[in-house]
């Protein structure tokens, strides 16, 4: 019985730290209710900011448009049959209608405008909503820049033009403005989730970068980063890419250890003196977090990393500052890039920045500011302004010289930052110190 009692003792000390992971039926009401908030304050404020009075969006199961499956209620896992969601936004009368062109409700936020006893045919349904609401435009999800934007199928699209009368034609504009917007804006309760969100990140990886998960000579990167898939699924999460694990060392070529993931080395023995770095993210409450951190193999008779090492991530660290102090609103993500990447030179360092919106996905919709193979910006998505309440993982790197090691090395780090009215922050500090393992004092900074 005591041995009982430890265990569930041990076990609720664990829920504590990983910020009590909730139980599907719970995530479940927090998911709705947040859902609820952004359809009845959120979604005005966009649509008068795209100036788009008419929001149209149409799906068929399990070929949902990405911005409509972040919509779905939290019992639905796929859209039914044919779904069409149609917002209405009377801005006179400081108003929204949130209409399903479906025989059912849209779960409790939207609810069903279509009798297939009175009107049997669907599209038929959803021009007699139009022409009662007389929209100035109509916006439907296509985009050439931004993939999550463009979710509006080849076939529903032709299907509704045909339908659809002359007269509203020339009113059908792309939605771009407005569902990249509701992709990428966060509202204030979900900034309090996700910073629980990176909590449980950070966890798992100062799990994962400690002895319990390695043995220097014996454990291997592969299966580092297997442990790290089996401990999302044992806590009941998801993660949207698989995790990788890397070393660097003082005889190894450099080559593979960023860009070439094809090349990654696999099964590497992980051994003392070892600088080792993850790129690991995990899907909860339907947001996605994005983090690399790196962590030392400490030799026998060391306590803590080299002062170089600790010094090279002081640099990663001080090309962090330049680029996120370039946050402003309205500027673009190839103006924020390019800016920040002179600053950065102009001091010295040698960055190289590939970051990205995080949110409802993991590379997301957003401001794409820089990509590793497009370090002179980005068309299209590089050229959309940065606006307030959104979410980027601040994913960059510095080469440094190691002399000690007769070669460079790449400090690779990704954290999540907030950006917001009153400038930007990170969501849950940002690492300072590098891990050790064995484990020494280490924490996270600001």
């Amino acid at each position: 019985m005591k041995n009982v009692s430890i265990i569930i003792f041990s076990f609720l000390i664990f829920q504590l730290n990983a910020q009590q992971i909730l139980p599907i039926k719970d995530r479940a009401r927090v998911i709705d209710e947040i859902l609820a908030d952004r359809f009845n304050n959120l979604l005005p404020e966009l649509m008068d900011r795209a100036n788009l009075d008419m929001w149209i969006l149409i799906s068929r199961e399990y070929n949902e448009d990405p911005v409509l499956k972040t919509m779905l209620p939290a019992t639905w896992l796929n859209a039914r049959r044919r779904t069409v969601i149609v917002f209405y936004r009377d801005k006179a009368k400081q108003n929204i209608e949130k209409l399903a062109v479906a025989r059912y409700n849209f779960g409790d936020n939207i609810v069903s405008a279509w009798n297939k006893e009175k009107q049997p045919n669907q599209w038929r349904r959803l021009i007699e909503i139009i022409e009662e609401r007389n929209p100035k435009q109509i916006g439907l999800n296509y985009s050439k820049h931004f993939n999550i934007a463009d979710g509006l199928d080849k076939t529903d699209f032709d299907e509704f033009i045909q339908e659809l009368p002359s007269s509203y034609k020339s009113k059908v504009v792309s939605a771009e403005k407005l569902a990249v917007g509701w992709i990428e804006t966060r509202t204030k309760r979900e900034m309090i989730i996700y910073n629980q969100l990176i909590d449980i990140t950070h966890n798992i990886i100062a799990e994962a970068f400690s002895e319990k998960v390695i043995t220097p000579g014996i454990t291997t990167t592969t299966e580092v980063e297997w442990w790290m898939r089996q401990k999302v699924n044992d806590l009941g999460l998801k993660t949207w890419f698989h995790p990788t694990v890397d070393v660097q060392r003082s005889k190894d070529d450099l080559k593979g250890h960023l860009y070439s993931f094809s090349d990654r080395p696999e099964q590497q023995v992980i051994l003392p003196g070892d600088l080792v770095h993850c790129d690991f993210g995990i899907t909860y409450l339907r947001l996605n977090t994005d983090c690399q951190e790196l962590a030392y193999i400490l030799k026998p008779n060391e306590t803590h990393p080299p002062k170089f090492l600790s010094n090279a991530l002081k640099a990663g660290n001080r090309v962090q500052d330049i680029f996120t102090n370039n946050f402003e609103r309205g500027k673009t993500g190839n103006e924020i890039l390019l800016k920040s990447l002179r600053e950065a030179k102009e001091e010295g360092l040698k960055p190289s920045i590939y970051s990205h919106p995080l949110g409802s996905y993991g590379h997301s919709s957003g401001p794409t500011i820089g990509m590793w193979d497009s370090q002179g910006g980005v068309a299209g998505a590089g050229d959309y302004p940065l606006y307030p309440n959104t979410v980027y993982a601040i994913e960059l790197n510095t080469t440094v010289s190691i002399p000690e090691w007769k070669r460079d090395i790449r400090i690779m780090l990704e954290e999540a930052g907030f950006f917001g009215e009153d400038g930007f922050r990170y969501v849950n500090g940002r690492q300072t110190t590098l891990l050790t393992i064995p484990r020494v004092k280490a924490h996270q900074g600001n």
